[in-house]
């Protein structure tokens, strides 16, 4: 049996394949039936005169989602999905599908959601979740190649990482426990052990929130490195992410290509530049319009983009006015008028995104009119911000009031926490957070307090400054919102196979 990965390696051979029917329409004779493995999708050409009349039968009938087999010539075909056809010599049914609730037609949210269990076969999906893989290896690979060691923070926990407002309460055997907000109290400790460590794990937050970055269940990789200082963490911090991007650029172009995820890869390629590197204050100054980056405020930003949005709509309008004319004119043929109709659908889907962005200008115009300093960024406070660089922005030295209890105050900036967030481009907001943390003992102790934490659930975490205390820095990355910039997704909950998002725990 051969995979339609490797159809590169088989061509002019004949090979033998077994998958599903994803899709399938026919004309005398032929059969032409998309099938799908897993490891991609390929154009099967089922001749009756080949494959003989019974063979050819079954095909024509056969069901979306139905297993069937075949044996065939691969053929090179630079039209097709992945470069490739298959010319069939044989053709057999493994098992027949039900009528398959997910058509080609259009579907609500809620209605894929609810079949997220089948959603997952769809071409798109499918792409997204290779994706993620490839990013998860080459974060393995990154850190493993620089030393680290992988790690494991508890799932359960005793106390908050960051305030109690957002976690999950449960039983341990009569005692409260929690589900992790985040390893990194845990990774200092194995830091301490091991120098350069790494966690990858699910984490959890009960925010009641359905906003298009949030989920109550997602993975973090949460990288903690002894003698480190700010600096050092922001450097790691901007070749980590270049080297994941630019893993995914090499090995996954068909994923991203224009046949499935149809993804404008410029701004990923700017990844490759050196950050922008800004302190918080000069970012406010930025977004509230006070301070102009390469000879332009924000607020004329604004402006000139709700300019170029309208300027889009119109043109969007007119093409799709044009395309339905067309098909209601009967003078087209019967694919140019499935063309057509395929079109209008991909221009429409264009035109609600052009409409959704130009909803969003008046609110970033008033928020970045608006914000007040000492404020943590809010969404659009971080589109606002990227959209003036075109590339990730790294905005560090924050107010110590937004920042966790375990950030460490700059001792030349006094107030202001080291900390830092990178932002990305195209309004996809915060990816990373980190910083350096406190090792002075008396003041952790102090911010205990402050956040009104209870100061025996850390009596372990204060070892770590009586024993061999060091400075040290880390950071933690959200694997979903990583997926969903380097896929161009509007909602996070596309980028992890079953979402757990407030008012979701089904499938």
């Amino acid at each position: 049996m051969t995979y339609i990965k490797d159809l590169a390696k088989h061509e002019g051979q004949e090979v033998e394949l077994k998958g599903w029917n994803a899709q399938k329409r026919d004309s005398k004779g032929l059969v032409f039936m998309t099938m799908r493995d897993g490891t991609g999708f390929v154009q099967c050409i089922i001749n009756v005169e080949v494959v003989g009349n019974d063979a050819f039968e079954a095909a024509k009938r056969l069901p979306q989602e139905s297993s069937f087999s075949l044996t065939g010539k691969v053929v090179k075909d630079e039209r097709q999905f992945g470069g490739y056809e298959v010319q069939a010599t044989s053709f057999q049914v493994i098992a027949e599908a039900e009528e398959y609730p997910i058509t080609p037609k259009e579907h609500g949210v809620d209605f894929l959601m609810d079949n997220r269990h089948l959603w997952l076969r769809s071409k798109r999906q499918w792409a997204i979740m290779r994706v993620r893989n490839e990013i998860i290896y080459s974060i393995h690979r990154f850190f493993q190649e620089k030393g680290f060691i992988q790690m494991d923070a508890p799932i359960f926990t005793g106390n908050a990482c960051e305030g109690t407002s957002t976690l999950f309460e449960t039983d341990y055997y009569g005692e409260p426990a929690y589900l992790s907000q985040s390893g990194q109290l845990y990774g200092e400790a194995m830091a301490m052990a091991q120098g350069l460590i790494y966690t990858f794990g699910p984490t959890f937050r009960a925010e009641k929130s359905k906003t298009r970055r949030h989920l109550s269940e997602f993975w973090m990789i949460e990288p903690e490195m002894a003698f480190y200082d700010l600096k050092m963490d922001m450097d790691l911090i901007e070749e980590f992410i270049q080297y994941v991007v630019k893993s995914v650029l090499e090995k996954c172009k068909l994923e991203l290509g224009k046949d499935v995820l149809d993804r404008n890869i410029e701004y990923l390629e700017k990844v490759a530049l050196p950050f922008i590197r800004i302190k918080y204050e000069d970012a406010v100054s930025i977004i509230k319009g006070e301070k102009e980056v390469n000879g332009k405020t924000t607020l004329q930003m604004l402006e000139e983009e709700i300019a170029r949005l309208k300027a889009e709509k119109e043109g969007l309008l007119k093409e799709i006015d044009e395309r339905e004319a067309k098909i209601n004119s009967g003078e087209l043929k019967k694919g140019e008028v499935n063309f057509n109709r395929n079109k209008v659908d991909q221009l429409k889907n264009q035109l609600k995104d052009v409409e959704e962005k130009e909803q969003n200008i008046p609110a970033w115009l008033n928020s970045a009119r608006n914000f007040k300093r000492g404020d943590d960024f809010g969404g659009s406070d971080e589109t606002v911000l990227t959209k003036m660089f075109g590339q990730p922005v790294m905005v560090y030295n924050w107010p110590q009031e937004v920042k966790a209890f375990y950030m460490k105050e700059d001792e030349h900036d006094k107030g202001y926490a080291k900390g830092v967030d990178l932002l990305a481009p195209e309004g996809y907001g915060e990816v990373v957070g980190g910083g350096e943390r406190e090792t002075d003992l008396e003041r952790l102790k102090h911010k205990i307090i402050e956040h009104d934490l209870p100061m025996q659930a850390f009596e372990w975490y204060l070892d770590l400054r009586k024993f061999g205390n060091v400075p040290h820095a880390g950071f933690g990355l959200g694997l979903e919102r990583l997926v969903a910039w380097i896929c161009g997704l509007q909602h996070i909950r596309e980028t992890i196979p079953f979402p757990r998002s407030y008012g979701r725990l089904l499938p």
